[in-house]
């Protein structure tokens, strides 16, 4: 299918254009020591080179390199476990979704979607990304090669309705006239605190596009919300630290060597169990709505159907139910976990804590920022509920 030019600079990849973007990572020597010399340690250049070249199409690299080598790999290494259910969309023949989640980490939430995907026959989807975390040309290179388009976090206020007007009909491109499934975070960025919320500026950049009323314009994506649930977050001490440094000085800004530590330590640190769960395309609440009422009231209620089902969505580990007990002092969680657990978490909690390293530590308020990220999916939960 020809792509419009208006998306040639953010569009991912085509098949045309796998063997070029491969030739171009294995000449990054930054790539080579980032990635082939962890994950494929030990193979020598020559075997990479000619099984690389093997394939010829998104799908057989998707299928034969990153999802063996690379998330197989990253589940073995630190995780115990990964689940989901996918019952309402997958017997279905259709692909076209629009997958809104909560954002967990920026590299695995969308890649473990495809892990989910791609054995199943499914297409895997296309990624929104934001330009802030292609830091390097071999990430961007990497990210387009595995259908991610990249979302301009750097416009300026002039450039910015252009920008999202651009983004928004890219999307539904993908999904009206490709047919195939879209991954987009609900909001800019991972809530740090865990309270995931849909952003209204997310809607509203939805609805720049296609055409007719509000309602069908957003039930023309299938919004189908995503629950990502991770028994421990590996980020939850930078997160931490993070919330300090802004609090100490409302004008910190993370620098680059930043955002590379959190992808970093989101893809190799511990996650324990993980969950995926997805709720069906929201297409007949939507429909059920009052479009009479003012624009941002009728988004915010949009807004509310997709947190109501991600909440719904989470899988409760004991960890959230100790934090919760530990954030309010109390023992209401208690029958839902045992001692063991209970030491277990907190020689976890511990753990993270010292990793901290900021100047002037504020340790109970640390410990409240960890305990809270923990906590709120439950709080969430159990007010869906």
């Amino acid at each position: 299918m020809e792509i419009p030019q208006e998306f040639e600079s953010m569009r991912s990849f085509e098949d045309s254009e796998v063997q070029s973007a491969i030739k171009s990572l294995l000449e990054d020597t930054r790539f080579r020591r980032t990635v082939l010399d962890g994950m494929l340690k030990g193979i020598p250049m020559w075997a990479i080179k000619l099984y690389l070249s093997l394939f010829k199409t998104i799908d057989g690299f998707q299928r034969w390199v990153i999802y063996p080598f690379v998330l197989k790999k990253i589940l073995r290494d630190s995780s115990n476990g990964f689940s989901n259910n996918f019952k309402k969309v997958m017997p279905k023949k259709r692909e076209d979704y629009l997958f809104l989640s909560n954002h967990r980490d920026i590299v695995l939430d969308s890649a473990y979607l495809d892990y989910i995907l791609l054995p199943s026959g499914k297409s895997s989807v296309e990624i929104g990304i934001g330009n802030n975390l292609l830091i390097y040309p071999w990430i961007e290179t990497l990210v387009r090669l595995n259908r991610s388009f990249v979302v301009n976090r750097s416009a300026s206020a002039a450039e910015l309705i252009k920008t999202s007007e651009n983004l928004s009909a890219y999307i539904r491109f993908v999904i009206t006239q490709k047919h195939k499934p879209v991954w987009l975070a609900q909001r800019e960025g991972r809530a740090k605190d865990s309270d995931d919320r849909t952003q209204k500026s997310v809607l509203k950049m939805l609805t720049m596009s296609g055409e007719g009323s509000l309602c069908e314009r957003l039930r023309s994506l299938h919004i189908t919300p995503l629950t990502i649930s991770y028994e421990y977050d590996p980020c939850d001490y930078l997160k931490a630290q993070e919330f300090q440094l802004k609090r100490d000085n409302p004008g910190f800004k993370k620098s680059k060597q930043d955002d590379l530590d959190n992808m970093k330590t989101g893809m190799k640190g511990y996650k324990g169990h993980i969950h995926y769960q997805v709720s069906e395309p929201i297409d007949e609440e939507i429909a059920a709505l009052d479009e009479s009422v003012p624009r941002n009231q009728y988004l915010d209620q949009v807004a509310a159907i997709i947190d109501k089902h991600i909440f719904k969505g989470y899988k409760i580990y004991p960890s959230n139910r100790i934090a919760l007990d530990m954030l309010r002092g109390d023992n209401a969680q208690s029958a839902y976990y045992t001692d063991k657990d209970k030491r277990s978490f907190e020689k976890y909690l511990e753990g993270q804590l010292r990793k901290i390293s900021i100047p002037n530590p504020d340790w109970d308020y640390l410990k409240e920022r960890i305990l809270t990220m923990y906590a709120n999916p439950l709080i969430n939960q159990l007010s869906a509920m």
